[in-house]
C-alpha cells in the first residue's frame, strides 16, 4: 500500500536518506550534487524542509519510504507553484507513487491559489518526461537553468491548474 506522509523539520532524517539516494542513484537528474549534501549538518537539512511556502512529501510503499517530492510557492511569481526534488526509488518505480507525489502536490498548489505548476527536467530523462506529459505538463519555451555539467539543460514544463 502507497501511503503519503507531509513533512517537518523532524522528519529532516528520513528526507535526508531520500535525497541522498536520489542523488546517488540521479546524479545528473538534478541541479544538487551527491557532495553537496552528503556532508551536510543537521540545520541544513532542517532548513531545506523549513523553506518558506513550501510543502514536503514523502511516499511510503508497505512501510518503507521511496519517493518524495516538494512544492514551492516562489515569492516572485504570483499563482505559480514550483514541483521540484521528484524522485522514486529504482525498486518502486512504475507502481504509481509518481501519479500519487504529483496529484498531492497538485491539489497543495490549488489550496495555496496557484494557477500553473511549473517543474524542470533534464534533457534526456525520458522516463521523467513521459511521466510528466502523461499527467498533463507541456514543454515551454522558457530557457532551463544549465546543470552542473556545464553542458546539459533543464526543459521548463508547465501544467495549468482548474479548481
Amino acid at each position: 500500500m502507497i501511503e503519503l506522509h507531509e513533512l517537518t523539520a523532524d522528519d529532516w532524517k528520513t528526507w535526508r536518506g531520500l535525497r541522498l539516494a536520489a542523488l546517488a542513484d540521479a546524479p545528473s537528474a538534478f541541479g544538487s550534487r551527491l557532495a553537496d549534501w552528503e556532508n551536510a549538518g543537521e540545520d541544513r537539512w532542517r532548513a531545506r524542509l523549513e523553506l518558506p511556502r513550501s510543502y514536503n512529501l514523502i511516499a511510503v510503499l508497505d512501510g518503507t519510504p521511496v519517493g518524495m517530492a516538494s512544492g514551492v510557492l516562489p515569492p516572485d511569481e504570483e499563482g505559480v507553484a514550483h514541483l521540484i526534488s521528484m524522485w522514486i526509488s529504482p525498486t518502486a518505480r512504475g507502481q504509481g507513487i509518481g501519479d500519487k507525489l504529483m496529484t498531492d502536490i497538485e491539489t497543495w498548489a490549488r489550496a495555496a491559489s496557484a494557477h500553473t505548476l511549473k517543474l524542470s527536467v533534464v534533457e534526456g530523462n525520458e522516463k521523467a518526461h513521459s511521466l510528466y506529459v502523461r499527467n498533463g505538463y507541456v514543454d515551454t519555451d522558457e530557457p532551463g537553468d544549465l546543470m552542473p555539467d556545464g553542458i546539459t539543460r533543464e526543459i521548463v514544463m508547465a501544467k495549468q491548474l482548474t479548481s
